[in-house]
């Protein structure tokens, strides 16, 4: 088998393996839903009501905006799975110390061999929130716009 082919395989199996997840239950669980009815909310819509504490993890990456989607995308499938048709989300970011990922070559089965190495530091992205159930027919919320800032010239 080829060294590089060895050595890819093994570096996709590991940053696939790191994101994660967990709960912790504030209530009952419902049937298992469809993630894409799961609908992301500010705060809990009034007659809403709490299904458990999520967190979820992205994969080892470089700190994009795919990895943010990735650790919302696993929120909402988290709730999902718990019967929860909503999640509110308190916070999104990056967590813990890097991981690095080397990347590598050198001579193999000579006498006279040498390598270069290169470290490249990666970072999981991390979101909790509140999976809550929402009755139906309950009126969405809007989400709050920010109030412009008065301009000097209207002052005058």
């Amino acid at each position: 088998m080829n060294i590089k082919i060895a050595t890819a395989a093994c570096l996709a199996l590991a940053l696939a393996g790191c994101a994660s997840s967990s709960r912790v239950m504030m209530g009952a669980a419902r049937a298992p839903i469809d993630p894409a009815q799961v609908q992301v909310y500010p705060t809990a819509p009034p007659g809403s009501m709490e299904i458990a504490q999520i967190e979820a993890t992205s994969a080892v990456g470089f700190g994009t905006q795919g990895q943010t989607d990735a650790a919302l995308k696993r929120l909402k499938e988290e709730a999902a799975k718990l019967g929860a048709n909503g999640v509110v989300v308190m916070g999104v970011g990056s967590g813990g110390a890097p991981a690095a990922v080397s990347v590598g070559a050198g001579s193999w089965g000579s006498s006279v061999g040498g390598g270069v190495g290169i470290g490249i530091p990666t970072t999981q992205k991390h979101a909790a929130g509140v999976a809550i159930w929402v009755p139906p027919g309950t009126p969405a919320q809007p989400v709050p716009t920010p109030v412009p800032a008065p301009t000097p010239e209207a002052d005058r």
